[in-house]
């Protein structure tokens, strides 16, 4: 399988790499939130596969609906949250982000506090119409958290492996692709994914740059806890340092924005 910047992806320890810093800030985030709203929070996860990002929530006592269109995945989202006791507080629903905002059997249309919408973008059929199914389904005061593929880093990985016109057509082509065989269907820049969240009534909150370097480590360096700690706080520090999160942000292979509805 191939990684967002269209490598294959390494053995080892990166895989967590890649998540925590996301899910982190999501449990901080729905901890600040549940004490704010007195309750625990109702989640929606679209695309949410077999639960990485749902389960946790979950565990920490909040209800989570898991929209995905893979049978299979909900299949073994259900093991997951079954082994873990979470299955009265996991609901997995096979569907997209077309069906998300549809009425329920009452005819009144579900609110969530909290939307989460992780490695979905890129592959949806029209970004613009995905974002505003979520933004309708987003309570007042909720959160959209929203994780997308970056333009720049697979230009970059593309240039350093010599692949020059690939580099070029990813910068050039508003799609981000290289090409029709880019495994990735579509990349984004942030100032595109703030601007599209905003045209439908979402204020962006937080946007940073994720894997700046966990996708360049070997994972033969990454073999200790002590390393992958040292190498998780590497990552926090570049993403939000005063002077240099914009620049080493948008080196990060993922962008992670969170956005709220007033």
């Amino acid at each position: 399988m191939a990684d967002d910047r269209g490598r294959p992806r390494r053995a080892g320890a990166q895989p967590g790499l890649r998540t925590v810093a996301v899910q982190g800030a999501l449990d901080a985030l729905a901890e600040r939130r549940r004490g704010e709203l007195g309750r625990p929070l109702r989640v929606l996860d679209v695309g949410g596969g077999t639960g990485g990002t749902a389960v946790p929530l979950a565990v920490a006592g909040h209800d989570v609906t898991v929209v995905d269109p893979s049978p299979d995945a909900l299949a073994s989202l259900r093991r997951r949250a079954a082994e873990t006791g979470t299955t009265e507080r996991v609901h997995p629903v096979q569907g997209d982000t077309d069906t998300v905002a549809q009425p329920g059997p009452d005819g009144a249309r579900p609110t969530y506090d909290l939307v989460c919408l992780h490695g979905t973008l890129e592959v949806v059929d029209d970004p613009d119409t995905a974002v505003a199914n979520l933004a309708a389904v987003l309570a007042p005061g909720g959160t959209l958290s929203l994780v997308v593929a970056q333009r720049l880093p697979a230009a970059l990985a593309r240039a350093l492996a010599g692949q020059f016109a690939r580099a070029r057509a990813i910068l050039e082509r508003p799609d981000g692709r290289w090409g029709d065989d880019d495994p990735a269907p579509r990349r984004f820049d942030e100032a595109g994914v703030l601007d599209l969240l905003r045209a439908h009534g979402l204020t962006p909150v937080d946007s940073h740059g994720v894997r700046i370097f966990s996708d360049l480590v070997p994972s033969a360096l990454v073999d200790s806890e002590a390393d992958r700690t040292a190498l998780l706080e590497l990552e926090d520090v570049a993403s939000r340092h005063p002077d240099h999160a914009a620049l080493l942000g948008a080196l990060g292979s993922v962008r992670h924005v969170l956005a709220t509805r007033d």
